[in-house]
């Protein structure tokens, strides 16, 4: 049996699909409102809320991998619950910052957890992926409304990952040999700046999409409210305040693993573009 966290979410919903479709075997989705998710026919939507690890007792029952969103609870908790529930291998979804930014305080937790998981005794595979195509999402109700997508650091192009790609990598980590004990920093196929996100969207749409450039204090203010101030400071940092040739680079990664080519933003912005009409 694989559970699968965040199973609605951007990564997981595209996990569950991918494990169906190749017959991974029992599945098990975890969701909030179990009544509301929609899974592939056959998998099993299991209620449990990241803040109360007990209540993951009936979702993990069977379970012997664990695909496991880092910092949505108490993980220290939660793999104590999968330990005990006899789980033998956890992909743990981390990020890129644990290499390219260890001073900030995001990428200081997420190095916890990982060393939590190491220090379980069970099987584990981390996975450190980059900025998501997906956070373009943010920009979605500006884009409907026909407004000017504001956001800073315009020029600076970051390797930014498809979550489908995430997805397949975990995938293959979940049901093949020779993932356990590995960590694997994932990114897109190639650099794309915020300026050429919003005009990828654009081009699907087929109009003009305006854009501007805003300064970090102006950015900044807006995130504090979403973020608090430590994380605000940490995203503006890592999206064009303080960028270094280990967060720009590119990685083959996901080819190496899943013998698949990584998609590029454009493909995101295809599959997404309902989301901006």
């Amino acid at each position: 049996m694989i559970l699968v966290t965040g199973a609605t979410g951007n990564i997981g919903r595209a996990l569950l699909e991918e494990l169906h479709a190749r017959g991974a075997g029992p599945l098990r989705g975890l969701t909030r409102d179990a009544a509301r998710a929609v899974f592939p026919q056959g998998v099993e939507a299991v209620e449990g809320d990241f803040a109360e690890p007990a209540s993951w007792g009936p979702a993990l029952k069977g379970v012997r991998s664990l695909f496991l969103l880092s910092r949505l609870g108490s993980d220290a908790d939660i793999l104590e619950a999968a330990r005990q529930a006899g789980v033998e291998h956890v992909v743990l979804v981390s990020s890129i910052t644990v290499q390219t930014h260890p001073h900030l305080g995001p990428a200081r937790e997420n190095l916890a957890v990982e060393q939590m998981l190491k220090g379980t005794g069970m099987a584990w595979t981390i996975l450190r992926p980059t900025q998501f195509a997906s956070n373009a999402l943010m920009w979605a109700p500006t884009i409907r409304d026909r407004e000017t997508v504001r956001a800073p650091y315009a020029g600076t192009a970051l390797p930014t990952i498809h979550p489908a790609d995430i997805a397949a990598v975990a995938r293959t980590a979940l049901t093949e040999p020779g993932h356990h004990g590995r960590t694997y920093a994932l990114t897109g196929p190639e650099p794309v700046t915020a300026r050429q996100q919003v005009e990828a969207i654009a081009a699907v749409l087929g109009r003009e999409v305006p854009f501007a450039e805003i300064s970090r204090r102006q950015a900044h203010g807006q995130m504090v409210a979403v973020f608090g101030p430590e994380a605000a400071d940490a995203v503006l940092d890592v999206t064009g305040g303080d960028v270094n040739p280990e967060l720009l680079k590119v990685r083959d990664t996901v080819s190496q693993v899943t013998g698949a080519p990584a998609r590029p933003f454009r493909q995101w912005a295809v599959e997404n573009v309902d989301a901006f009409r």
